[in-house]
């Protein structure tokens, strides 16, 4: 009798679901883990951004357990109805979408249902059907899945209008050879994504550019060609500052970027101290240490236990605490114990991820499955970087991937573990496949299963 309620609990049920789960226990596990973490964070975290917005955070929790619902659904219908065939035939296409959304920022264009807008002066989002659209939260999926497809078709050779072309047209014969498609299709890209971006947000590009270079290296290209690429895009990023200082590109956010290189905290520290209270001076040093300081403020307040849920104070003086400082926030609520708990679950992410792409037998799953980790702990660890003010890492913001508040950054990330479960499914039934013809180490004869019996 027991035994039959425990089976009809919810306990039973969660049980029962994980019995028939066939993708990665592991990463689902590490999903739900991340996903209840930024429920009760979000919650915590954001009374100035109800001031701000004039919402009740109330409200704030709502909306919140909405998009982590939403999220939930994205991860199981990517997982239950998306074969990973399809993931490739529509991987070739990352690279145009990219390339089309981000043309409409970088000219800045109005094509009536959609137009570029702008976040603290930069052009970052898209405005769709009134809606905000943070572009480089998807650019970074849509790259990572097409350069799997260009390292997949590549190693296979099965690139069709390059080596077409140049078997037609005769001065176009270089396109035949290796060295050119991969020019073609990997590293044109690659330059031509950062680049755009760079028009935005210089640590974005920066982050995304990182992130396809060393996949593209994982993926096995050799690191001299990448050497090459790293070459032509500083050559590049030269002559944007050239064209900077010419007067060309004064809107661009090149000045920003200079500006965070060249920004010396101690200086702005002494013109807050020596300017009056609440005059200009004083004020702009503010607010250029108002994040970093009060991110390491929280950080060594939190100390090893913390101040308890609830208990930041840190979250009315930071203004994005909830988005691209929501470690700090989380440190100093919980303390080094939560910073070891989100630490773990990332790592976790990372070894699990890599176990389950060795054991897929397509090298686009592999890809792709490294690609995507790679994005997700990358991202978490960038993150955490910048909110201790980590030397030469730029100070500006990326959220932490299934924890920070933001609509779109949270459902692009469910997209990518969607994804990551379908895969590990396929790997892990070739897993159970192959344990199974795997022999035992000692073989069990049949007279002695006689003698035992007997």
């Amino acid at each position: 009798m027991a035994e039959e309620k425990t089976k009809g609990s919810f306990l039973g049920h969660l049980t029962s679901f994980m019995d028939r789960f066939s993708g990665d226990k592991v990463i689902l596990l590490i999903a739900l883990f991340l996903m209840l973490i930024s429920v009760i964070s979000v919650f915590s975290s954001t009374p100035r951004l109800a001031n701000d917005t004039g919402m009740d955070r109330v409200s704030i929790m709502v909306n919140q357990l909405k998009v982590v619902a939403l999220g939930f659904v994205i991860i199981f219908g990517f997982y239950y109805f998306v074969k990973v065939e399809w993931y490739r035939k529509l991987s070739q296409f990352g690279f145009a979408l990219s390339f089309g959304i981000l043309i409409i920022l970088v000219l800045n264009l109005n094509l009536g249902i959609v137009r570029a807008g702008e976040i603290n002066g930069a052009r970052r989002i898209l405005i769709v059907a009134g809606k905000q659209v943070h572009v480089y939260e998807f650019v970074k999926l849509f790259m990572i899945m097409y350069l799997g497809w260009a390292l997949d078709t590549f190693k296979n050779g099965d690139f069709k209008w390059g080596p077409l072309l140049g078997q037609h047209v005769p001065r176009l014969s270089f396109l035949t050879k290796d060295i050119w498609q991969k020019i073609l299709y990997i590293y044109l890209p690659i330059l031509i994504t950062t680049l755009m971006v760079m028009m935005g947000s210089n640590s974005s590009a920066l982050f995304i550019g990182a992130i396809m270079v060393l996949m593209v290296l994982v993926g096995g290209i050799d690191w001299r060609d990448i050497g090459y690429v790293v070459a032509v895009g500083l050559l590049g990023v030269g002559l944007m500052f050239g064209a900077y200082k010419a007067g060309w590109l004064k809107e661009s956010r090149i000045g920003t970027a200079i500006g965070r290189i060249t920004q010396d905290d101690d200086a702005t520290m002494q013109q807050l101290l020596s300017s009056k209270r609440e005059s200009l001076e004083w004020r702009q040093a503010r607010g250029k240490l108002d994040q970093p300081v009060g991110a390491l403020l929280a950080i060594k307040e939190g100390g090893l236990m913390g101040k308890g849920i609830g208990n930041s104070t840190q979250k009315y003086q930071v203004p994005v605490i909830f988005g691209d400082y929501m470690f700090s926030f989380i440190v100093e609520e919980t303390g080094i114990w939560g910073a070891a708990i989100l630490i773990i679950l990332y790592f976790s992410l990372l070894a699990r991820g890599t176990m389950v792409a060795k054991e897929c037998d397509r090298y686009y799953d592999k890809i792709i499955m490294t690609g995507l980790i790679i994005l997700v702990t990358g991202q978490a660890f960038m993150h955490m970087a910048v909110n201790v003010h980590l030397p030469l890492v730029p100070q500006t913001g990326q959220t932490l991937p299934l924890v920070s508040h933001g609509t779109n950054a949270f459902l692009v990330f469910s997209v990518v573990f969607g994804i990551l479960l379908s895969i590990s499914k396929d790997a892990r039934d070739n897993m159970a496949r192959r344990e199974a013809e795997v022999a035992p180490i000692i073989e069990h004869h049949e007279e002695w299963t006689q003698d035992t019996t007997a």
